[in-house]
């Protein structure tokens, strides 16, 4: 039986680490991807590999309607240094919505079973 590779994934979270030598707590969020280690005890079949692709497509359209949302309401601001902030508050915020999104959206397709 073919191992999944996805679980690999969870390996990512090992730069959640960072965030202790650092001292930057941004560098936390990376620990959600241990959740990928899940993945380690289901088969790579083709339903899994279909509700990916689903879940991902879920993902991308969010990132498709977030990043020209940014850029339209960074443009009404005359700070920079509001700007900037901004900016980085809403990309991060953006990325968490794209993996929770990604997560619960196959979640929710691994547990209908149908496709």
């Amino acid at each position: 039986m073919k191992k999944n590779p996805i679980r690999y994934l969870g390996l990512v979270g090992l730069l959640g680490l960072l965030g202790l030598i650092t001292g930057n707590i941004g560098y936390f969020g990376f620990f959600g991807y241990f959740g990928f280690f899940g993945l380690a005890r289901h088969s790579d079949d083709e339903m899994l590999r279909h509700n990916l692709g689903r879940a991902g497509l879920n993902a991308f359209i969010v990132s498709l309607l977030g990043f020209p949302a940014l850029i339209i309401a960074s443009s009404f601001f005359e700070s920079t240094d509001a700007l900037l902030k901004f900016f980085a508050t809403f990309y991060a915020n953006l990325f968490v919505v794209q993996i929770l999104t990604f997560v619960i959206s196959f979640n929710i397709y691994e547990k209908r079973g149908n496709m």
